[in-house]
Order: structure tokens, then sequence, then C-alpha cells
């Protein structure tokens, strides 16, 4: 009789999060952060980098590096989005 997909070993099926899609975050989960990775997030961040590719480029899930940021202070959003009450109200007559 043959298991169920979820329950075979390496069957991303039942999985959840980063490790489904990328397992390289396996490695570099639950790590501490060294001063160079701090100053390598900071850099990112300033130079507008998406969460998602500084995910990929750190090899750490989005959720670390947004809890690392907001630790060290450091802003993810982006700086050349403008905010939404900023368009010109139209003149009523």
């Amino acid at each position: 009789m043959a298991k169920a997909a979820w329950k075979r070993p390496g069957s991303p099926i039942g999985k959840k999060g980063a490790r489904k899609a990328n397992p390289k975050y396996k490695r570099r989960s639950r790590q501490p952060w060294t001063d160079k990775e701090v100053s390598q997030l900071r850099s990112l961040a300033k130079a507008n980098t998406p969460t998602g590719v500084i995910s990929l480029k750190m090899e750490r899930p989005k959720g670390s590096i947004a809890s690392k940021a907001q630790r060290e202070g450091i802003s993810l959003r982006p700086i050349n989005r403008s905010p939404y009450n900023r368009r010109k109200k139209a003149a009523r007559h």
C-alpha cells in the first residue's frame, strides 16, 4: 500500500513557508546575525531593495529580515513611493 504524498520524506506537500520553495533557508534560519550581515541589511534597505530580494541575497526568511530590521531601526519601506493622500483635490464649482 502506497503512503500518502504528505507523509513521504522529501515531499513538499504539507510543508509550509519558505522551506517549501527554497530549501536554502534551512541553513540560515535561526542563525545569529553578524555585524557584517546587519550592515549588509542596512545597505540593501538604503538602496531600496525589496524584502523578497533581500531574503534571497542573504538566504534568510522574509520574516527574520523584517524583524531584525525593526529591532535595528532600519526602515524597509520603499522611499520612491508617494503617499496616498498627496493627490490634489479637484476644485469644486
